[in-house]
């Protein structure tokens, strides 16, 4: 079993920042891709990006390439995701999730979710 818990969520201006924090379990964080995703009101829940098991490969959904930074720190058991310029379009609960394969941009591929933090950026 893996436990996922996310944090550093809130409310911010636009053009504001956050980083968003993942505490996962110690016997996977070294072999697990990790991936976060985002979820608005009414909408599907969406890829926003995904880091390989050894932080050596990332991967972005559109919106966020410039902006967004996924990142990871195996030893602290820790998945990252830095958010920078901020829009009210990224306003969503944010989700981690793992999985023991490869990064993968698809919510089905991932096995364990946290239990998401909200980001609200207002306009």
């Amino acid at each position: 079993q893996v436990q996922l818990v996310e944090s550093g969520g809130g409310l911010v201006q636009t053009g504001g920042s956050l980083r968003l924090s993942c505490a996962a379990s110690r016997r996977t964080i070294g072999t697990f891709a990790m991936g976060w995703f985002r979820q608005a009101p009414g909408k599907d829940r969406e890829f926003v990006a995904y880091i390989t098991s050894g932080g050596g490969m990332t991967s972005y959904t559109d919106s966020v390439k410039g902006r967004f930074t996924i990142s990871r720190d195996n030893a602290k058991n820790l998945a990252y995701l830095q958010m920078n310029s901020l829009k009210p379009e990224d306003t969503a609960i944010y989700y981690c999730a793992a999985r023991d394969y490869y990064g993968s941009t698809s919510l089905r591929d991932y096995r364990y979710w946290g239990q998401g933090t909200q980001v609200t950026v207002s306009s």
